[in-house]
């Protein structure tokens, strides 16, 4: 009954699509879309964890482009330098550094990567400016060091845009925002035209599944009541804020779900959403889907300031070695990545790339009607026009992230210096099954096949032994 819905329901998202164009954007158009193009890989493990730069992670690594010789420096507004420093601690500032809109396109100045520190003293003159200049070494992280040190590293992944969480993490599912810059839950209402990967999928019968950390009551509640409750109940987090904080966090509470960020209904919430237990059940028995994206519990191990950066490292480690040690590994691929830089300095200036689609930046703080009364008299217009400011559109990535494959023929000692971004994931999804891109975006992506040699024996069949975390992790 599920496949025929999702059959159902991929067709009916994406009715509005030009049936000639997606069938001569066909990777391989002599082939009906839908077939497998890879069938080294049947398994495709999306971990996409939070809020570090390259240079934050791996800028002392040693191994790609990290951090300069003698180290990089930001100024602060009165002259004084700040360089690039060691971090003394694994727990984060809260607050700082911020990765909002306008800090980061602050930071970006124009591709000289020198408003780091200074955007800290424009949105918290009282916090310590200086930690955005800070990263962390191997002996911080020694399970991150071991994987980037074990399998290829791409060091020009990039962030889809310059801004935070949520646009980041639509990209890596729709190859476009739709216009959302901030992580307002208010404005995660919408859905784009062109369609969700998700959909792609469903209309093709390959499976998905997002592993969460959300209590199903969380997700299933809003739901029962349609669209209309969905939405109402994402728009009253603009009155619950003032009014009663705790009940705005269960509500917050259902976006601990990537493929959540363009609104799920019931069906697919039920048939494709699972709990993160069930991840580690399926890794074990070698039946995960053909698509997994897998998400921290993004209050305590995603990694995201005021995190302890270890809890998340943890938790990423247990992911990784499920799959490694798993009777799936032989045909998974996963890639390690971050949905966006934190506010973290790194020193390579993001270059330009294609808008997406006709859908312009646009902050809650433009609304009309009814929207813009409950934004301006429920205390939060003012955050908004602060955090949403600085103009900019879709034309350029965000700043580099930590991003790693692991796979069984992935390639040793290898660094790839390609540029790519999150829609590179959608593209290898839409290479390895002949689907068509969903926006100019990842029409334009590259997919990282060059991470691969897939016409040689794979190199890492026996999984590697990589150093524990500092801070284990178990479901």
């Amino acid at each position: 009954m599920w496949q025929r819905l999702d059959r159902v329901s991929g067709r009916r998202r994406l009715r509005h699509r030009d049936a000639a164009w997606d069938q001569a954007m066909l990777p391989d158009p002599s082939l009906p879309p839908g077939t497998d193009r890879v069938p080294q890989i049947r398994h495709i493990v999306l971990l996409m964890m939070e809020n570090h730069s390259f240079d934050n992670y791996l800028g002392t690594l040693g191994r790609g482009d990290g951090l300069p010789d003698p180290p990089p420096v930001n100024r602060r507004r009165d002259g004084t330098p700040v360089p690039a420093h060691h971090l003394p601690t694994t727990k984060q500032k809260e607050h700082v550094p911020s990765q909002s809109w306008r800090a980061s396109h602050l930071q970006f100045d124009q591709g000289r990567n020198d408003g780091f520190v200074t955007s800290i003293q424009d949105i918290a003159a009282d916090a310590d400016a200086s930690v955005a200049m800070g990263y962390w070494s191997a002996e911080d992280l020694p399970f991150y060091t071991g994987l980037a040190r074990t399998f290829p590293l791409a060091e020009r992944w990039f962030c889809s845009c310059l801004g935070p969480t949520f646009p980041n993490r639509r990209f890596l599912i729709a190859a476009t925002a739709h216009g959302l810059i901030d992580d307002v839950i208010a404005g995660i209402i919408d859905y784009p035209r062109s369609g969700t990967l998700f959909d792609l999928l469903n209309r093709h019968g390959i499976g998905w599944v997002n592993y969460h950390h959300v209590p199903a009551l969380r997700l299933l509640g809003p739901r029962l009541a349609g669209a209309a409750g969905l939405r109402a109940a994402r728009t009253v987090t603009l009155l619950l804020r003032q009014l009663l904080p705790g009940l705005e966090r269960t509500i917050r509470g259902e976006l601990q779900c990537t493929a959540n960020l363009y609104p799920l209904g019931l069906a697919r919430t039920i048939g494709h959403l699972r709990h993160i237990e069930h991840f580690f059940h399926h890794a074990a028995a070698g039946t995960l889907p053909p698509v997994s994206i897998v998400d921290p519990d993004f209050e305590v191990y995603s990694e995201e300031n005021p995190q302890d950066i270890r809890l998340g490292e943890g938790f990423a480690a247990a992911v990784v070695n499920a799959v490694m040690h798993g009777p799936g590994w032989p045909h998974t691929l996963l890639i390690w990545l971050y949905d966006e830089h934190g506010g973290y300095y790194d020193h390579v200036p993001p270059p330009p790339a294609a808008e997406p689609d006709d859908v312009l930046p646009h902050s809650l703080a433009d609304s009309t009607g009814p929207l813009r009364w409950l934004v301006e008299h429920f205390g939060i217009g003012a955050r908004l026009r602060r955090v949403d400011s600085g103009g900019g559109r879709y034309d350029r990535y965000g700043f580099r992230v930590p991003a790693v494959v692991v796979c069984p023929y992935a390639r040793r000692d290898y660094v790839s210096s390609t540029p790519f971004d999150h829609t590179s994931a959608l593209k290898l999804i839409e290479e390895k099954w002949n689907l068509p891109p969903l926006t100019r975006r990842d029409a334009d992506a590259l997919a990282p096949w060059d991470l691969l040699n897939l016409s040689a024996p794979p190199p890492f069949l026996d999984p590697p032994t990589l150093p524990p975390p500092t801070i284990p992790w178990s479901p």
